[in-house]
């Protein structure tokens, strides 16, 4: 697998030559001050790549695109769906032209990844992001306050929830919104409690029937485009993958993959395979889902959660990388299968992109203020871990020849 790092931009408190150090060859990255909707330019695109060629002395290259995000109109369907479809097929054709071939996605509505806390301290001393289901519950019909939410939970976890939000401190509360409404990952953009109840009253009538209906009508629209251009669409799984907020969510197991690829049956449209966002359901089996997708998986975030249950929906944080419980062994050997299966196949894509996802922070990651999630030391410890699983499995290749400053 081609090893790459997700990279935030100039501002990104882990550094490009921070990257070249850790022994990633590719680069994950997005115009994140772009908002969803409107066209990516060319002129834009090329800046980034020369941050990225300037910045690491021509050794890094722009890999995949995380993400082209679908608006909320899209989503929804609404009037102006039409327009921001046609800036993503502008937005297409021009990372074709800049050689950028694989764009990942998601179709989450309202809020995408979301999770309580984003630093929870472990038991090691560290920190790690965690979703805790009472806490979001005591947000919901607490702070949030949105109508009908106390039906949404079982009787024990709104009992948890009330006692948790009447120990809540103004200070708690405010907090609490800022993390449940913090956006997407390097986006400038956030929610804010009336933004976010206006959002909502936006998807009343929208239910998952219709949300799937409004997913393949976009891929219907985008992938002939995709597809003369040679590109590839994956879309990240739902993150959390069950229902919030009284949202459709659509992308959370292999039963909702499938019916989206079914119906647009087309190499240009594909799959993020994601272990953490699987692995946070008990009845998602993520090697299953490399073997039943693997010719439609064009991108890996390797991760590991461990849940408080199997139940759905339930809580879970952000575990270490062969630690949680998600086999990742079996997972990377299914990858490096479907990898040997297409080179036999003689695809040009046999080689698929991943990259360590959602490191915890450890040593200097506590003091160096990077994104949440996205620590130096922590992603370094798991893609070293993720690269003996690959030299253990006796599959590894090396991805590039030592140089002499």
């Amino acid at each position: 697998m081609r090893q790459t790092w997700r990279w935030f931009g100039t501002h990104d408190s882990v550094s490009l030559p921070d990257i070249r150090q850790a022994g990633a060859v590719g680069i994950v990255t997005a115009l994140h001050h772009i908002p969803a909707g409107a066209e990516w330019t060319r002129a834009e695109i090329d800046k980034r790549k020369q941050e990225i060629a300037a910045g690491s002395d021509n050794a890094l290259t722009w890999d995949v695109v995380e993400s082209l995000p679908v608006s909320e109109e899209i989503k929804l369907g609404g009037s102006g769906a039409q327009t921001h479809i046609e800036n993503y097929r502008n937005s297409l054709e021009a990372l074709a032209a800049a050689g950028i071939e694989t764009i990942c996605y998601n179709f989450m509505p309202v809020l995408d990844w979301t999770r309580t806390d984003l630093r929870a301290r472990m038991r090691h001393g560290g920190t790690a992001m965690r979703f805790d289901l009472v806490t979001f519950a005591a947000f919901d019909i607490g702070v949030l306050e949105r109508a009908g939410a106390a039906a949404d939970y079982d009787p024990a976890t709104l009992e948890a929830a009330r006692a948790r939000l009447a120990a809540f401190s103004d200070t708690d509360r405010s907090a609490l919104a800022q993390t449940v409404g913090a956006g997407l990952p390097g986006s400038a953009d956030s929610w804010s409690l009336d933004s976010l109840r206006a959002a909502l009253v936006r998807y009343r009538g929208i239910d998952a029937v219709q949300m799937r209906r409004n997913h393949i009508d976009f891929l219907c629209a985008v992938v002939p485009t995709a597809e003369r251009l040679g590109l590839r669409l994956c879309c990240h799984p739902d993150d959390p993958p069950f229902a919030l907020l009284g949202l459709p969510r659509i992308m959370s197991t292999a039963a909702d993959y499938r019916a989206i690829l079914n119906a647009v049956d087309s190499p240009a449209a594909g799959m993020t395979l994601c272990t953490g966002s699987f692995g946070a359901r008990g009845d998602n089996d993520c090697a299953a889902i490399v073997h039943e997708f693997g010719p439609r998986i064009h991108f890996a975030h390797l991760r590991n959660v461990t849940r408080d249950s199997d139940t759905v929906p339930c809580s879970f944080f952000e575990d270490e990388h062969l630690t949680g419980q998600t086999d990742m062994v079996a997972v990377v050997a299914a990858l490096l299968d479907e990898e040997a299966r297409r080179r036999a196949e003689g695809r040009g894509d046999w080689e698929i992109p991943m990259r360590p996802d959602h490191g915890q922070e450890i040593l200097s990651d506590l003091t160096a203020g990077s994104q949440p999630g996205y620590p130096a030391v922590g992603r370094l410890k798991g893609l070293a871990e993720l690269r003996g699983v690959m030299a253990a499995l006796g599959r590894s290749e090396p991805q590039g020849a030592a140089q002499w400053a």
